[in-house]
């Protein structure tokens, strides 16, 4: 049995409820189905069709590593600082905390971020942005409520729905 955490692999099996062609028009079918108080513990959003895409946002540098170590870390830094000054000592003021955290912070960020750019070697020598993209989106239900399902989305109770008289035979439309 699968924990709470856990994705049941079984969900892929189920039955095709609806699908859409982006993200967004899948939740609020889910959220349709929610707010008439469906279930929706039996019903699974799936992307099919995944693709990677790789946005290349620039050139990568050493100077571009150093600033991005140093954002990076300087907030890091700035809440370490922030942390300390609760349980530190009345003589140093949450701003002085604050600031050498954000010193310490950007200083560790500037010597990461440096390194970090060392060890590619060149083999990596430009900024990018992963996104994974889905062709469509399949909203799936267990089959035991699948047309209590469709008929909260106003869709047809069966599916595959019934042919048309004529469809299907020789001549037909």
């Amino acid at each position: 049995m699968a924990r709470d955490n856990e994705i049941d692999l079984t969900i892929s099996q189920r039955p095709v409820l609806a699908s859409f062609d982006n993200y967004v028009e899948a939740q609020k079918a889910v959220d349709s189905l929610s707010d008439q108080h469906f279930p929706v513990q039996h019903v699974a959003i799936v992307g099919v069709d995944l693709r990677l895409v790789e946005s290349v946002l620039g050139r990568m540098s050493w100077g571009r590593a150093a600033l991005s170590g140093l954002a990076t870390f300087a907030w890091f830094g700035v809440l370490i600082g922030l942390f300390v000054s609760f349980f530190g000592s009345e003589e140093t003021s949450a701003t002085q905390m604050v600031l050498l955290g954000l010193l310490l912070g950007a200083a560790f960020g500037i010597v990461f971020g440096l390194v970090s750019y060392a060890f590619t070697g060149g083999k990596r020598d430009f900024v990018s942005r992963q996104a994974l993209q889905a062709a469509r989106y399949d909203v799936l239900c267990d089959s035991e409520v699948i047309a209590e399902a469709r008929k909260a989305l106003g869709l047809q109770t069966t599916w595959p729905p019934p042919l048309e008289v004529g469809e299907g035979e020789p001549g037909g439309t």
